[in-house]
């Protein structure tokens, strides 16, 4: 395997290059901060020639996902990206992506919610498209979210996928800050990523299809959405199968869910994207100190790894959740949620603590984890715990 140099490089820089590579026939989309710097960046490949993506420049996130459904439907490998209200604006079209089975890749600066207005980082607008039929990853690094988006083209067109896919990275901790990265050589993720050939493409006139037809009244509407959920959930090797294959290109490694120090562990923290180094830096520190603490980070969300959270929790006395999110008149947070229901089905009786951290961009800080991992030892707290807030 030939040396890459690295570089330094924000986020999205990464995420734009790696669209790049991946060839687009069509991007439409609406700059948003902290996503606008992923846009600004391809339009700009697309003005120096670097690329011959049709580049649409539309009007708003809902006309910037239609056109991409229209293109992806047409038969095109499209792109797009967005962030916080421009994810939320495309709400009606989220579904119509996945229930049409269009392959689009999007990547999403994860961002708070309005109101009250906020612009930083936390996964409130991405955990409201949870149950929107899109496969989910999480990148806690730059390289992450390159490599993430790469593997986004491989599986999203997989003939036994064809779903959009979400790929996220934390907005201004990932999108902006600078980190230390390598990339492929554009033959390598040509090759990887492959030529895309639609299965159905409207623009087929020897083999006329309808896309987005009306269900009449009767179980047809049920099926489709029976298949929709059969296929996400098979999705889970697929994601593996093609990740995995990326990480022998690349020598950089591929998991469903990075477990750090679990094999041991008596505690161990649960939580996304770029939260998870804070949270190992402390436990190193805790694990120095002779206390057996692990973290566990998903790094695929949809379709959600249960299996693998239960391996990797399962010799624990006590987890605790931290989500970014909250899911309000829920008795716990998004990733809260699905951990426990990961345990419960493999039958595992452990203790899960919630915590809320980091919204609206609020530090998450190291002693806040510590705090965590400290409760966990007293036995947990007894009711959902939003750090750094008082009482």
């Amino acid at each position: 395997m030939a040396e890459k140099k690295p570089f330094s490089a924000t986020g999205n820089q990464m995420v734009a290059e790696a669209i790049r590579q991946a060839k687009p026939d069509v991007m439409a989309a609406y700059p948003i901060t902290p996503q606008t710097t992923i846009v600004e960046t391809y339009d700009k490949f697309v003005a120096d020639g670097r690329v011959h993506t049709e580049y649409v420049p539309v009007e708003s996130e809902h006309s910037a996902l239609s056109a991409c459904i229209g293109a992806s439907a047409a038969g095109a490998r499209v792109a797009t990206a967005t962030s916080s209200q421009g994810l939320a604006y495309m709400w009606e079209e989220l579904h119509i992506a996945s229930g049409m089975r269009c392959p689009i890749v999007m990547a999403n600066a994860n961002r708070a919610i309005s109101a009250p207005i906020n612009i930083h980082g936390d996964h409130s607008d991405v955990m409201g498209a949870r149950d929107a039929g899109w496969i989910m990853f999480f990148a806690e690094t730059a390289q992450e979210a390159y490599d993430n988006t790469v593997i986004a083209f491989r599986v999203a067109e997989d003939p036994n996928v064809l779903l959009p896919v979400i790929t996220s990275l934390d907005g201004f901790v990932t999108t902006h800050a600078m980190d230390v990265c390598v990339m492929e050589d554009d033959e390598t993720v040509e090759k990887f990523v492959g030529e895309y050939k639609p299965l159905y493409p409207l623009l087929d006139t020897e083999h006329p299809v309808g896309h987005g037809m009306f269900a009449t009244l009767g179980p047809d509407y049920m099926k489709m959405k029976r298949i929709e959920r059969n296929v996400i959930t098979n999705s889970i090797d697929i994601i593996e199968k093609h990740g995995k294959e990326w990480a022998e290109i690349t020598g950089r490694p591929f998991d469903l869910v990075d477990a750090w120090g679990c094999e041991d562990a008596d505690y161990i923290v649960v939580c996304l994207g770029s939260n998870a180094g804070n949270v190992r830096f402390e436990a190193r520190k805790l694990r120095e100190e002779g206390k057996k603490v692990g973290v566990v980070r998903p790094r695929v969300f949809r379709p959600f790894p249960e299996k693998q959270i239960a391996e990797a929790c399962k010799n624990a006395k006590g987890i605790a959740v931290i989500d970014r999110s909250d899911s309000f008149g829920s008795p716990s947070a998004p990733l809260a949620l699905e951990v426990r229901n990961a345990l419960y089905r493999a039958g595992l009786n452990i203790p899960v603590s919630d915590y809320i951290a980091g919204l609206g961009g609020a530090d998450i800080t190291l002693d806040q984890i510590k705090q965590v991992y400290t409760e966990l030892e007293q036995g947990g707290n007894s009711s959902l715990t939003y750090l750094g807030v008082e009482e």
